[in-house]
């Protein structure tokens, strides 16, 4: 089976390094163009480069997949198979008609829930307790194709969207390989997804990471662990932008009546304790504009914060 796959990010890494191991012939690795990146803006190839190049694969980075080019190029290579995961570029209906089987697509959520580019971010952020990989027969519309293979997996606690990520990039690999399996023997099943059950998942903003203090003390952990990645979760004290990075639930039956969300109930080395709209938050790691990220006790012993202080204005 002659596959090209497409790939940026590093959720897509495992699934090029299992295909490569495993022996698929590979006989293409689409990628995004390298980027300047940093202070110095120097190029930086992405994630998915760097391991084909281990396997000596050809590479080939377009600035726009669906280009007269660009077509002509990868009809050229007469694929029976596309492999699809966090390439980056939305594949037109002709780009999708050039293999001889079809175009597949790893996506990291139970399809049809979070469709879109940022499934393992809002999985986290809306609270889910499962998530999971599925791998879809490519279609017009943004990942919306039928399914071929689904893996569920338990969101944790303790998971972050960059723990998580991880974690689903390694079934992502396993989900990959059974689909490929599965359509060698042909003996897979296209199970079209319920258009009504559908949720999006769309690219974080900046604006996304902004605390809402009325919201439950949950649902700003929730949004703490979603966007640790970017754009972080922040807040203002005192004019400036706060970050926090670790937080968890304080459960409280009863708050004064002066307190309202946003407010600093106490503040020590052990937390920085602040009402919600339900429960407190009790923050543990923190940035303040302008300095490094620090435990709370760090940041306390530079900075002397007082209980009925308000977080959330930027004056």
């Amino acid at each position: 089976m002659n596959i090209i796959f497409f790939g940026s990010g590093k959720f897509a890494v495992s699934s090029l390094r299992a295909l490569a191991v495993a022996g698929y012939h590979i006989s293409c690795v689409v990628t995004q163009p390298d980027r300047q990146k940093g202070r110095g803006l120097h190029l930086e190839a992405t994630a998915v480069k760097t391991v084909a190049s281990e396997y000596n694969l050809q590479v080939y980075q377009p600035e726009d997949i669906n280009t007269d080019e660009v077509t002509k190029f990868l009809k050229s290579l007469n694929s029976d198979l596309f492999v699809v995961v966090s390439y980056g570029q939305i594949l037109s209906e002709e780009v999708l008609n050039i293999p001889g089987i079809f175009a597949i697509n790893a996506h990291a959520s139970l399809l049809p829930k979070y469709r879109g580019a940022a499934p393992i971010n809002w999985a986290i952020i809306k609270g889910e307790k499962t998530t999971g990989v599925s791998i879809i027969k490519m279609a017009k519309k943004m990942d919306a194709g039928p399914i071929i293979v689904q893996k569920s997996l338990e969101i944790e606690e303790a998971d972050t969207s960059l723990t998580l990520e991880n974690k689903l990039s390694e079934l992502a690999w396993q989900t990959v390989i059974d689909s490929l399996l599965s359509i060698a023997n042909n003996n897979y099943k296209l199970t079209p997804q319920d258009e009504n059950r559908a949720t999006l998942a769309p690219k974080l903003k900046k604006e996304d990471g902004l605390i809402d203090w009325n919201k439950s003390a949950q649902e700003i952990c929730n949004l703490i662990r979603g966007v640790i990645n970017w754009p972080g979760a922040f807040t203002y004290y005192k004019g400036k932008l706060l970050k926090i990075y670790k937080a968890r639930v304080c459960l409280l039956a009863s708050l004064p009546v002066s307190q309202f969300a946003g407010e600093i109930i106490s503040a020590s080395k052990e937390n920085i304790l602040v009402a919600t709209g339900k429960d407190s938050l009790e923050i543990l790691e923190l940035q303040l504009e302008g300095k490094r990220r620090m435990k709370v006790a760090e940041f306390i012993s530079g900075h002397k914060i007082l209980p009925r202080e308000i977080l959330g204005t930027k004056k």
